[in-house]
């Protein structure tokens, strides 16, 4: 087991930058104090999120040596879910065990959940202020032009993965299936997404029967391996996956029946079943919280993302503005815990197996389809959103948006907040704003 997938032991000493062992554990309310202040001020998403762990955990406490970052990294790359959020519980754990990733986690998504509810009940709340609504409008128009950026910055590294000639051709049909879906088939992306994943491993999949004992040992690694990869050690693979299925099984039946069954549902597509991490959310919300449930019109769905972007934490907090929009705060709360306890559980259950998840090679070939197909589809998130727009105003914003934010001459939440101010002053002038 790597160093990375041991937790701090109490009060002993931690092992620091090459298991030298000269650190101390920091306690819980260091953990909170820290892990909070990321929290606080961990705007502009996953890369901003990372930055500040690394600076935090190897650079400024010298808790973890860099070689132990990275590959927590990889590790919660390889999981579907919000990798930011799995990042800031796995480095937590390492601190302090399951009562560090408890208290870390949390500490990193409340602050932002608790302002993207308030935001939500200002911005989508029944009658708004037109220069609410204008601001909301304005931010919303350039979210499609936020997509494109997210997609197109995950488009080369993807590719660099496929390297041989045939790989990179299914890399280019996995990347058009999940741009195709989103939109064209809505509510099925997630399908697509896992049936890229599916492809992909049954394509690299060894024909014939394994020989030897190390064939069997690849077996128990897959059967005791975190996420994808199969059950947990000490059962047969078949038994535990079934149990585990169980909650899935619960949920989509919940589906069915509407109200805060289908608000859990859809929570759950986010928060466990969506690679990618990011925008790949949002044509896995929007399907249902537009079309199916009727819960946001367009423009409101616009709004919730670009709430989501403008608050400090994980982009899945655009969950809880779905959910506040479907059954109030109440509705929020379900949709949060629905979607970020999968980040939890696995972290806790399977943080110690981590080292053999990033090692199995049947996970790592499921991920090379669902990946590209993931990327394809923030991309493809695009068009639906870009349509959604019902003012000329609203297009030369996402038209400029779109030449800052790829031409790097401005970021993320800066290029959100600068049209939420554009918006506001046109619905102060009486401009003409969505319905």
């Amino acid at each position: 087991m790597s160093a990375a997938a041991r937790p701090a032991p109490g009060p002993d000493p931690a092992a620091g930058p090459g298991g030298t062992g000269e650190h101390v554990a920091p306690g819980l309310g260091l953990v909170l104090r820290e892990w909070g202040r990321i929290g606080c001020l961990g705007f502009g998403g996953p890369p901003v999120h990372i930055a500040m762990l690394r600076e935090l955990c190897v650079e400024r406490r010298r808790w973890i040596s860099e070689a132990e970052f990275e590959d927590a990294i990889a590790a919660t790359n390889l999981l579907p879910g919000p990798a930011s959020t799995q990042l800031a519980v796995l480095t937590a754990w390492r601190m302090r065990g399951a009562a560090g990733a408890l208290v870390g986690g949390l500490a990193f998504v409340l602050p932002g959940l608790v302002l993207i509810i308030a935001l939500a009940a200002l911005f989508l709340a029944g009658s708004p202020p037109s220069w609410v609504r204008g601001a909301g409008a304005g931010a919303g128009a350039v979210v499609a032009a936020v997509a494109v950026h997210a997609g197109w910055g995950l488009v080369g590294p993807s590719a660099r993965r496929a390297t041989e000639g045939l790989r990179r051709a299914r890399w280019l049909v996995y990347v058009g299936l999940g741009a195709l879906a989103t939109v064209l088939a809505g509510p099925w992306v997630v399908v697509v997404l896992l049936g890229c994943g599916v492809v992909e491993l049954a394509w690299r999949r060894p024909r014939g029967p394994r020989r030897g004992t190390r064939g069997a040992d690849v077996d128990d690694d897959g059967a005791r391996g975190a996420g994808p990869a199969g059950a947990p050690a000490g059962g047969p693979a078949g038994g535990r996956v079934g149990v585990q299925a169980w909650p899935v099984a619960i949920l989509a039946a919940a589906a069915s029946t509407g109200g805060l069954g289908a608000l859990a549902w859809t929570a759950f597509k986010v928060g466990g079943l969506s690679y990618g991490g990011g925008f790949v959310i949002i044509p896995l919300m929007r399907a249902d919280a537009v079309d199916r449930h009727g819960w946001l019109t367009d423009a409101r769905f616009l709004d919730a993302v670009a709430l989501g972007q403008v608050t400090p934490g994980p982009v899945v907090h655009t969950v809880a503005a779905v959910g506040f929009a479907a059954a109030g705060v109440g509705g929020a709360l379900l949709a949060a815990v629905v979607a970020f306890a999968p980040s939890f559980l696995v972290v806790l259950l399977f943080a110690g197996r981590f080292d053999r998840l990033r090692g199995n090679e049947r996970v790592r070939s499921f991920l090379d389809g669902a990946g590209p197909a993931a990327v394809g589809a923030i991309l493809g998130a695009s068009v639906p959103l870009a349509l959604a727009l019902t003012e000329v105003w609203q297009a030369v914003l996402l038209a400029l948006g779109l030449a800052l934010v790829l031409s790097g001459r401005a970021g993320v939440v800066t290029t959100l907040l600068a049209a939420g101010v554009v918006g506001a002053a046109i619905g102060l002038a009486g401009g003409p704003l969505p319905g």
